[in-house]
């Protein structure tokens, strides 16, 4: 486990290293817009956090360190809870979870030119979910390249990317100039070449349809934690009791 966060913490670092050498200027609002929705920056947290559970649970349990014990014990919990409340809150309040789905799309929109991670991920998305923007396709006009205003003179304006448009089939090269002027297009003739259908819509028809999928994953990741939890409870306990025997013994 310890060797997995650290692989995981490397990749994070790694494309971080990348992303600066690709691009080496950025503007303070870009960075601070795009930290916490930056997948580099959440695999190098997300690595640093199992590195610091896994340590302490291995460490603790080879000295038989009861602070690192319970340090462990308190983050799986903790980690579990969170997960927990994810779980209700996104059950509970649906239309609060879509809103805050829609504030990360917009975002990763609005800066897609600006992180290479955003802009994978983007692609990703939308093919494999086969679809384009977050409510439809107008909505790439958020970012300043695609912007489908007079003023903007980029050569992309009124465009979408190619991750938008429909396969062409025995296409073996990917046009990525495909998307080109779909902005100026009715919704008719757009769905001609580019997903008629926005991610938002995609996205709640494929949790419907893997409800069982996903509720099974959950519980997948939610037992292995629980059963740590009540291992480390068992075996303090029996310490404990162990403990009180040995001492009662002696002043016996």
């Amino acid at each position: 486990s310890q060797v997995f966060s650290m692989l995981i913490v490397a990749i994070g670092v790694y494309a971080q290293v990348q992303k600066a050498t690709a691009f080496p200027v950025f503007l303070p609002d870009t960075v601070r817009d795009t930290f916490l929705i930056d997948p580099a920056v959440i695999l190098i947290v997300v690595g640093v956090v199992m590195f610091f559970i896994t340590f302490c649970g291995c460490i603790g349990a080879l000295r038989e360190n009861i602070r690192l014990l319970k340090t462990f014990s308190f983050s799986l919990t903790l980690v579990f809870l969170t997960q927990l409340a994810i779980a209700v809150l996104g059950f509970f309040y649906s239309d609060q979870t879509r809103d805050a789905l829609g504030k990360f799309v917009k975002k990763a929109i609005v800066h897609y030119r600006d992180d290479l991670d955003l802009q994978n991920l983007m692609d990703y998305i939308q093919k494999e979910f086969k679809c384009c923007g977050w409510n439809n396709y107008t909505d790439w006009s958020w970012n300043l390249y695609f912007n489908c205003t007079h003023e903007n003179p980029s050569s992309e304006r009124c465009a979408v990317p190619y991750s938008c448009c429909t396969p062409v089939p025995g296409e073996t090269v990917i046009n990525t100039m495909c998307g080109f002027g779909v902005q100026t297009k009715s919704h008719l003739e757009a769905n001609k070449s580019i997903y008629p259908v926005g991610c938002v819509d995609k996205a709640v028809t494929w949790i419907e349809s893997h409800l069982l999928l996903v509720g099974a994953l959950a519980l997948g990741l939610a037992l292995p934690q629980v059963h740590m939890t009540l291992l480390h409870s068992s075996c303090t306990l029996i310490d404990n009791r162990h403990l009180i025997f040995v001492t009662s013994d002696n002043f016996g």
